[in-house]
């Protein structure tokens, strides 16, 4: 082999490698080059957002999940519905942003179309953006349009679950959704529609089933009317759960040919939730049979 210069390294005769001193240098020099570029890209660019869309629970902060209170601790933003618990928007830090975008009937605050807007615009701008709904974000919670608007916008969006109302409520009231003895399918229904009359609850209701109706108070004489004239027997047992999972919650129990009367003369306030079937009479609730005769019934259920 031919004698080698120290700033040079040949290879064999036909010099298949050409690898000089220099030539090191010069790619050291080029590859520090590229790091320093990388770095000032990565100063230029916006910070990368994302939406958590959260389920708050039912009510009681104790029910919040481990992972939503992390997220609530580490967001840039809360944008936070009426049914959320203040024991749960307590959690909050108070450096932490919060919109709210409650809804009452017939009265909003934001359109949903706006709301979508909104989680969008914050989560392009960099920000972690947590979605706090009441109950579950998948049931009646509207997440699943935040979740569309999310993806056809290219936004990163993650939903956390929470403990639904049903769950949470009849927990509470000591009231099993489901029972060997008593029923083995569980529906859930939003009772708050402008077309009730024309909502298909067929078999939703009566033997072995168990109906769960969320936002129904408004609508609760309709409600019974309709479940009566689709076969429900009027005896059915109901229960009514005012501010469930919270230290002033009520537990009511009747018939559900009482039900719209019973939700008039107690007085009931939103939230609350009706449940019908046979399980209801296991409730712990206070009875609350106020038509005459109407206590005669109340082992008719079939």
């Amino acid at each position: 082999m031919k004698a080698w210069a120290p700033d040079q390294v040949r290879g064999d005769e036909e010099g298949t490698l050409n690898f000089t001193f220099t030539g090191v240098k010069k790619a050291c020099f080029a590859i520090r080059a590229g790091a320093d570029h990388l770095r000032c890209m990565e100063k230029t660019l916006p910070p990368a957002g994302k939406l958590w869309l959260v389920g708050a629970g039912p009510g009681d902060p104790d029910l919040l999940t481990l992972r939503a209170a992390r997220l609530l601790e580490s967001a840039d933003l809360v944008v936070h519905d009426g049914l959320v618990g203040e024991g749960v928007l307590a959690l909050i830090p108070p450096h932490v942003e919060r919109i709210s975008v409650a809804k009452q009937r017939s009265r909003h605050t934001m359109k949903q179309e706006l709301i979508n807007e909104l989680l969008v615009r914050e989560t392009l701008a960099g920000k972690q953006v947590v979605r706090l709904k009441g109950g579950d974000p998948f049931i009646f919670g509207r997440g699943g349009e935040e979740l569309d608007a999310a993806r056809e916008a290219g936004v990163a969006c993650e939903v956390v679950p929470g403990i639904t109302a049903a769950a949470g409520c009849a927990a509470q009231a000591g009231l099993p959704l489901t029972h060997r003895e008593d029923a083995s399918a569980v529906s859930f229904v939003a009772g708050q529609c402008k077309d009730l009359t024309e909502q298909d609850w067929s078999g939703l209701a009566g033997h072995g089933r168990t109906l769960v109706i969320y936002m129904g108070l408004a609508t609760a004489s309709a409600i019974a009317d309709k479940l009566i004239a689709d076969g429900v027997s009027p005896g059915l047992p109901v229960a009514v759960i005012e501010r469930g999972t919270t230290a002033d919650a009520r537990v009511l129990r009747s018939l559900l040919t009482d039900l719209g009367d019973l939700v008039a003369r107690e007085k009931v306030k939103s939230p609350a939730l009706i449940i019908v079937g046979k399980v209801a009479a296991r409730a712990d609730a206070l009875d609350c049979l106020g038509a005459p005769g109407v206590a005669a019934q109340i082992r008719d259920f079939t």
